[in-house]
């Protein structure tokens, strides 16, 4: 949406065509922005993985668009990040390579994850032959609307969710087994062809796999002082960069989520192996793939 009122205002004041990119790419970054209370996060992604390069035009209208949409959407909704915990404390030395194995354990449930949503897009692609696009939204929808009328916990954009986990107030049981439904749901959804993203359920998948894999590294080395809630906003970063590859936007976007600036050498600890284990695997970034239609058919 936001790109999409740049491209219009830029047409619309009949704009150059490098004057219709950065507006373009400004409304993007201003969409994100306000969609998680995050305007760094906004303006890195744009830079990260949108253009994919340091363009000084493109910086400054995407620093305005975020900064301007993020101080409207706070005039309107309140400040305060998306997310409400406790302060943590910093983390010590000694859990270093937890988190290293928590990023690589993160970054194959990430190339896992990629598979699953690719052919989530193939099956649809196929069913298409005799279903149209909208039997196939409707039927998902029909599925997804049964499923909230029995478990509404289990379904929407996943904010609530991914609350409720960094509270820490549910067994493991019950962590993974919503971890599971949502990690099938979310490509499903997704290769219906109805608007939507990936931010909000990746956001979801990865504080509940941060959650239980501290939960056990917790239990197997009793020395590691960290809160559960720790692990879960460090998995958010870690699975959003191990399935986008933009670690940069990921630690940021989850660091103005959550105010949680305590954790940053974690999250960069985690995100750095989340992006080094698919990278040796030969396995692409999803946008890449998504933006390649032959990518899917692997």
């Amino acid at each position: 949406m936001g790109a999409g009122i740049g491209h219009f205002l830029a047409t619309a004041f009949g704009r150059n065509q490098d004057d219709v990119k950065a507006l373009l790419a400004a409304g993007a970054g201003a969409g994100l922005a306000t969609a998680f209370s995050a305007p760094c996060a906004g303006a890195i992604f744009v830079l990260e993985e949108l253009v994919r390069r340091f363009d000084t035009r493109i910086t400054i209208t995407t620093l305005c668009a975020s900064g301007s949409a993020i101080a409207v959407a706070r005039i309107l909704l309140g400040n305060g990040p998306d997310f409400q915990l406790e302060p943590l404390p910093y983390s010590g030395f000694g859990t270093v390579p937890i988190f290293l194995v928590l990023g690589a354990v993160t970054g194959l449930m990430g190339i896992a994850y990629n598979h699953v949503l690719l052919g989530a897009l193939t099956a649809a692609e196929r069913l298409g032959r005799w279903f149209s696009g909208d039997v196939r939204a409707a039927t998902v929808g029909a599925a997804v609307g049964l499923l909230a009328w029995f478990a509404p916990g289990l379904v929407g954009g996943g904010d609530a969710i991914t609350q409720h986990t960094l509270a820490g107030g549910d067994s493991m049981m019950l962590v993974s087994g919503v971890f599971l439904v949502r990690f099938a749901l979310g490509p499903v959804s997704y290769a219906t062809g109805t608007p939507g993203g990936l931010f909000a359920p990746m956001l979801v998948l990865g504080a509940q796999s941060g959650l239980v894999l501290g939960t056990l590294f917790c239990r197997w080395f009793p020395y590691v002082a960290e809160r559960p809630a720790a692990f879960a906003i460090v998995g958010m970063a870690a699975f959003f960069t191990a399935v986008v590859r933009a670690p940069v936007t990921g630690i940021i976007l989850v660091t103005e989520m959550t105010g949680s600036f305590t954790l940053l050498l974690p999250m960069l600890l985690a995100c750095f192996a989340a992006m080094t284990v698919p990278t040796l695997l030969g396995d692409p970034p999803i946008y890449d793939s998504l933006r390649q239609p032959a990518a899917r058919q692997r």
